[in-house]
């Protein structure tokens, strides 16, 4: 087996991966990492072929994957058993024709007219936002807008006060822990009792809307079954809380925080935005292939197969490297430059491809639509206001946050 000179568990190169995606598409396209045995797909072709086979990749968590939880996660699982809900699998973590009536009832939720109904609240929040700091001519893009603006607006969706976006986060980030990073026994009953406090207060939510239903995303949730239809249970509706929650903050957090940088690190492809505002939406999908909030997602083989050279058995824990088929040559020629001009950024997989594609899609590209509009029309002169971390990521094997991104502007 071709093995690589760099680790998925280095800091830098979690970091920086693209150079050790590009060596992975010459010389391993399909690679099993030796620390951990997860086999990583990083080719655009491949991802695109494994994220629509579903019978072969399973989304539902391996049935002996309980067996080999550390202690750490047993201890995280059973704190759930005694104190809170445990989860009921649905949408993500789920196969047809069972993830087909989640998405179903999310569709009605997530809709284009919805989206264009939230349209004006997103752009009013944007200038709320830009309005604390404009005056001042820098902030610190991440505290002060990226995390914020889809922190605020969910927070208002799901009737939390904006005032609670500290506990807000606090539950976002429990929710992310185990998949974060390597936590002790101790860490995580930590974090899984702060989960269950968030479980608590949407507990209360799901009741009080069943009776007093309002326009906001538990309403919709708790009442989006038809009349011949069974309404989700209390353990669904914590589960859908759980992925609309840390796949709504985190990873818009991230895009946003990400085109920033990118407009000041290529001041041509700033110029180019301001000169013909109509290439705003292919910049944003630029931005998003070019460093995918979420760099892959797992699966579960359910039977032996080869890919590419690699043997993969049934159980094996499989990742679609998003971020990686985003760079393939093959797809995107340079790759590696960053062109809001690109005609095909679009066919991007950040949001995933097939049954799973992010339900959430529209909503982020109108966030990130509303929040760039607005610096092009009211900033100009964006710079770095100092020299950022020499790694300026927080490590996490599957997310891309940034830890911050201080930047200086002129007002317009």
């Amino acid at each position: 087996m071709t093995e690589l000179d760099a680790s998925f568990f280095d800091p830098a190169v979690l970091d920086d991966p693209f150079a050790t995606y590009a060596a992975m598409h010459e010389r391993c396209p399909v690679y099993r990492l030796p620390e951990n045995d997860l086999v990583m797909v990083t080719t655009y072709e491949d991802v695109r072929e494994m994220l629509v086979d579903t019978e072969a990749f399973s989304s539902q968590p391996s049935a002996g994957a309980a067996g080999r939880a550390t202690e750490a996660a047993r201890a995280h699982a059973e704190y759930f058993v005694e104190h809170g809900w445990v989860k009921a699998r649905t949408l993500q973590r789920t196969d047809p024709p069972v993830h087909t009536r989640y998405r179903k009832l999310l569709g009605r939720v997530f809709t284009t007219r919805r989206v264009s109904e939230m349209t004006p609240r997103i752009d009013e929040l944007t200038h709320e936002l830009i309005d604390r700091f404009i005056d001042r001519g820098e902030c610190e893009w991440v505290g002060d807008f990226a995390l914020p603006m889809p922190g605020i607006f969910i927070c208002e969706q799901i009737g939390l006060p904006a005032s609670e976006l500290a506990t807000f986060k606090r539950w976002a980030d429990a929710m992310l822990a185990m998949a974060q990073r390597v936590l002790t026994v101790d860490q995580a009953v930590e974090e899984a009792r702060i989960e269950i406090e968030a479980q608590h207060y949407f507990d209360q939510e799901f009741a009080r809307r069943r009776q007093d239903p309002s326009d906001d995303l538990i309403s919709a949730l708790v009442h989006a079954h038809g009349d011949d239809e069974e309404p989700l249970t209390d353990e669904e509706l914590q589960d859908l809380m759980h992925q609309l929650i840390t796949g709504g903050l985190e990873t818009t957090t991230s895009a946003l925080a990400k085109g920033m940088w990118l407009l000041i690190r290529y001041p041509d492809q700033q110029q180019k935005l301001r000169d013909d505002p109509s290439l705003m939406r292919n910049f944003v999908e630029e931005v998003l292939r070019f460093d995918s909030p979420v760099a892959g997602l797992w699966r579960v083989a359910t039977c032996p197969r080869t890919m590419r050279d690699v043997e993969i058995e049934a159980g094996d824990a499989v990742m679609a490297r998003y971020a990686a088929a985003n760079r393939d040559a093959d797809q995107f020629p340079e790759p590696h430059r960053f062109d809001i001009e690109r005609d095909n950024a679009g066919t991007h997989v950040a949001f995933g491809v097939g049954n799973h594609f992010c339900i959430g899609a529209a909503l982020a590209r109108q966030e990130m639509m509303s929040a760039f509009s607005a610096v092009v029309d009211r900033m100009d002169d964006l710079a770095l206001a100092r020299p950022l971390d020499d790694l300026p990521h927080e490590p996490s094997f599957f997310l891309r946050p940034m830890k911050e991104l201080p930047i200086s502007f002129r007002a317009v």
